[in-house]
């Protein structure tokens, strides 16, 4: 068999996660017991030979030393699990002790390639096995078929003898787990740290349904073992499917759906922007109303006092003409706040005037029919007609209140800018008019 060169196997990791051998979206843990098809009656597991208990005991010190903090799934216990069920497959396939031996050989060493790389890592699994082999003084007829059996294991390989059908159908025994779904969460957690992969929770039950749909045991033994078992784990992959989307639609329905009746939440709601809306209009009316009755009152007096030459304020101002800085302040400031207060009072129409051109645009989502101040552009004909559609319209007629509302919006936005102006002019002149005051005063003292 070809063999990669290290520069092809350090490959970065692939994002696609499609690989069989190394896709269950279930466990690879250490079992506590035989699966529930194996029984009393079975063959006893296999023995190990010298050189598979050598192998054991040089791949756990090289996991215990090398395997990263990211392989929560393709960890020791995982090789473990994978060369226990191989002992158990092996006598019920049976095979010879040299070809048992090479089984084992192989379960021990396929996952050692995730060491140095995560995807072609069988490669390099063939690799160290070969090396550590030839390092043992194994024969070549078995290095070369350890190599290819652990050639098996990868995603696009086929296994075709009756040893590589055993190897996968044992690495992939997870599926026929009862604790299948609870480590499916090991691998999640691996492709999260090591390739960059998050899933949802509906996600991940749908890539391990579709998963176990498409996979089939190939050993007489593999099917036998798990067949049953792993007919149960999909139908319970499907239940726990439905059951991750039905909170899903649930959620997303208590997130969206209102506690009252939708339609009559609606009408609650525009009636209630409608009443928010009117009521800060008249604030802001009647704030307009009392700057302009008290800049009127203070023009008044200081017109009339500064053009009242025969008043006891007159000659004052004629020996101090100083005096006219403070009061000019004053004035103008009067001024100012009573022309930005008349503005904001005064009556603002949002209006089309293409309006009377285009009668025909009637529909147009910026225009309102439900407002004077745009229906009134229109004729008798034109404005029937689209009083008509939008009656026949629920969401024309929704159309038109939120733009009405819009409009209106922005209505008092401007009354409530010209206010703070007014407002803020006043307050400014104020101080500037006592200041200026006291500054004459000490002037002429």
């Amino acid at each position: 068999m070809e063999e990669l060169t290290p520069d092809t196997v350090e490959t970065p990791p692939a994002a696609t996660p499609a690989e069989p051998t190394d896709f269950p979206p279930q466990n690879a843990a250490s079992r506590p017991a035989a699966p529930a098809t194996e029984t009393a009656e079975q063959p006893t597991k296999a023995k190990a030979s010298p050189l598979v208990k050598a192998a054991q005991a040089y791949v756990t010190e090289l996991f215990a030393q090398e395997l990263p903090a990211k392989l929560t799934y393709h960890s020791l216990r995982h090789t473990e699990t994978v060369v226990k069920e191989c002992r158990a497959l092996a006598p019920a396939a049976g095979l010879s002790p040299e070809e048992t031996e090479a089984l084992l050989l192989a379960a021990w060493f396929h996952d050692t390639g995730y060491l140095d790389v995560y995807d072609g890592h069988e490669f390099r699994s063939m690799e160290r096995a070969r090396a550590w082999l030839t390092e043992r003084g194994a024969d070549a007829k078995l290095i070369e078929q350890v190599s290819e059996l652990i050639n098996a294991t990868h995603r696009d390989s086929a296994s075709e003898t009756k040893l590589q059908k055993l190897l996968t159908d044992a690495d992939m025994s997870n599926l026929a787990r009862d604790d299948f779904r609870s480590n499916a969460e090991l691998l999640r957690t691996e492709w999260e740290l090591v390739l960059g992969k998050t899933y949802s929770n509906t996600e991940w039950a749908e890539l391990q349904l579709n998963f176990m749909l498409e996979h089939k045991y190939e050993s007489e033994a593999g099917k036998d073992r798990y067949g049953k078992d792993f007919k149960e784990n999909v139908a319970a992959q499907r239940e726990q499917l439905k059951k991750t989307e039905k909170k899903k639609k649930k959620k997303s329905k208590e997130q969206n759906d209102t506690f009252a009746d939708p339609k009559r939440g609606v009408e609650t709601m525009f009636r209630t922007m409608y009443n928010n809306h009117i009521k800060l209009s008249d604030m802001a009316d009647k704030k307009a109303s009392m700057m302009i009755s008290l800049n009127a009152v203070l023009l008044s007096v200081i017109i009339t006092y500064l053009g009242a030459k025969s008043s006891a304020l007159g000659p004052a101002f004629t020996r101090n003409p100083v005096l006219a800085i403070p009061m000019s302040i004053l004035l103008l400031t009067s001024l100012a706040s009573v022309v930005t207060a008349i503005l904001s009072a005064q009556p603002d129409v949002t209006s089309f005037k293409w309006l009377k051109k285009s009668p025909e645009v009637a529909t147009n989502r910026r225009v309102n029919l439900l407002f004077f101040g745009n229906f009134t552009k229109l004729s008798l004909d034109n404005f029937q007609d689209g009083i008509r559609e939008l009656m026949r319209q629920k969401e024309g007629l929704y159309t038109n209140m939120v733009t009405d509302v819009y409009y209106l919006g922005e209505v008092l936005s401007r009354k409530y800018n010209l206010l703070r102006t007014s407002y803020s002019v006043f307050m400014v002149g104020l101080i500037l008019t006592v200041l200026s005051f006291i500054i004459v005063l000490m002037y002429k003292s």
